[in-house]
């Protein structure tokens, strides 16, 4: 079954039903591979991490993950 650009767009914006002209097995999203960061942290915030790891039952990594993540979502930088 196939349809053009903007016939399937017309499909959504009235309703219908368009996942059948996707192939959902393959699809993937964009910017998810992961890439290895190094980054050295004093030793006072090592203890703080694992400390709030321990906390919310995550490990480090997830606190670190999750922070940054908030942070971007949220557009907040230091200079704002």
């Amino acid at each position: 079954m196939k349809t053009t650009a903007d016939n399937l767009e017309q499909k959504f914006d009235d309703g219908e039903e368009v996942l059948d002209f996707f192939d959902l097995d393959s699809a993937s999203r964009l910017n998810t591979e992961n890439k290895r960061v190094n980054v050295d942290f004093p030793a006072w915030m090592v203890i703080a991490l694992d400390r709030e790891a321990k906390r919310l039952g995550i490990n480090r990594q997830a606190v670190i993950k999750t922070w940054i993540a908030n942070r971007i979502d949220h557009g907040h930088s230091p200079d704002a």
